[in-house]
């Protein structure tokens, strides 16, 4: 069987399935989501002049005064006297300004004796200082967010300012995981002998909780029997089995769920780690087949299980983007398959961990980035610009 590359596996994993469902939720709870229409400014902010510091509205042809007080403006207040020639009126920070004002004289530019105020300072101000004008941030009608677009802190703000109270997301996936593997015991539990902890299973969950809905189906031995009926049975939008993938006596999974029914849609990727890695679908869940090894389930989850949650989730781009930088550290030339290559970042710079055996756990302890070399690639020198992913 020919390898399939890895961007052309993506495509077909994410045809697989269309975007989940859509639902409305109150703006904290749609945090972290996409957004599943676009998110247009219901108000003008601000819907007024506004001052932008505590100090004195004026006239800007008055200057350079002096002025006489004639009221005061808050914020969700104002003022409802306007200022004529020669006047001059209190205001704080946010307040509106008042009618026939144009410019704001902080506290620290100013004077003031009872009702007279007087300029003070450097110099004065230049017309219109310190007006937050109407709509300057934004105009009703305008675009906040784009459909597809994920709903950070700071997009969550601009809804809320934007006259928001909920958006529309779509539905949480829900991911099933199975762990398989006669050698594995759960997390904490006594690893005598050639037993495993397993440690597939919550490395996945934590990085996909904040994305998804997991169910941890626990640790199913090697046996085929076993193996059908961990997987059938699931109301999962995704079912993620861990191990068992390649093609040993002892790798179950694609025979198991061939019986149970599924299409394996492709099998065998054009990179390292992770060749073993397969997708299709069992009933109305799709199935992602990641390998057993831990750098191989923490490589292939980067490229393939976040991807498709983003895009059952609504994100429009949801394949990673790589970005260029130096390398620190000459590395060979590549041979037939795409190389994901564990590195840390060193001020600005790709280093690659010196570990990059695909059983070895404590390397996931400092690697925050992937670097990309493609099949055939020549050998990097130091300085050489390479393609990483970012992965903490």
């Amino acid at each position: 069987m020919n390898l399939l590359p890895v961007a052309e596996a993506q495509a077909r994993l994410l045809a697989l399935a269309p975007p989940l469902p859509i639902e409305t939720l109150a703006l904290v709870e749609a945090a972290g989501r996409w957004a599943a229409e676009d998110v247009v400014a219901r108000r003008t902010q601000p819907a007024a002049d506004l001052s932008a510091m505590d100090g004195y509205a004026i006239r800007f042809a008055d200057l350079p005064g002096p002025w006489q007080m004639v009221g005061e403006s808050r914020a969700g207040a104002g003022s409802d006297r306007a200022v004529d020639v020669g006047e001059a009126a209190r205001i704080f920070t946010g307040a509106p300004m008042p009618q026939g004002a144009d410019t704001v004289l902080i506290q620290e530019e100013a004077v003031r004796d009872a009702d007279l105020l007087q300029l003070a300072g450097e110099g004065p101000p230049r017309q219109g200082a310190h007006v937050r004008c109407r709509g300057s941030d934004f105009f009703e009608g305008a675009a906040l967010v784009s459909a597809g677009e994920r709903l950070t802190a700071g997009r969550i703000a601009a809804a809320a300012m934007g006259g928001h109270g909920s958006l529309a997301v779509r539905r949480r996936p829900r991911v099933t995981l199975i762990s398989t593997g006669d050698e594995l015991v759960p997390p904490g539990a006594p690893a005598e002998g050639v037993m495993l902890p397993a440690s597939n299973g919550v490395m996945l969950q934590a990085m996909i909780a904040d994305v998804a809905d997991v169910i941890d189906a626990g640790l199913v031995p090697d046996r085929l029997d076993a193996l059908v009926a961990a997987l059938t049975g699931h109301e999962a939008d995704i079912i993620v089995t861990i191990g068992g993938a390649s093609v040993g006596d002892h790798d179950l999974v694609r025979p198991a769920l061939l019986e149970a029914g599924a299409a394996l849609d492709f099998w065998k990727i054009a990179m390292r780690p992770g060749k073993p890695l397969f997708a299709g679908r069992l009933g109305g869940a799709l199935v992602l087949g990641l390998p057993g090894n831990p750098m191989s389930a923490f490589v292939t989850a980067h490229l393939f299980l976040l991807p498709l949650l983003a895009h059952l989730g609504g994100a429009r781009d949801p394949i990673p983007k790589t970005a260029p930088v130096p390398l620190d550290a000459p590395l060979p030339a590549v041979g037939q398959r795409d190389d994901y290559i564990r590195a840390i970042m060193v001020d600005g710079r790709a280093r690659p961990l010196s570990r990059q055996d695909s059983g070895a756990v404590a390397a996931l302890t400092l690697a925050d980035a992937l670097i990309v070399r493609p099949a055939g690639a020549h050998p990097a020198a130091v300085d050489e610009l390479v393609d990483i992913l970012r992965v903490a």
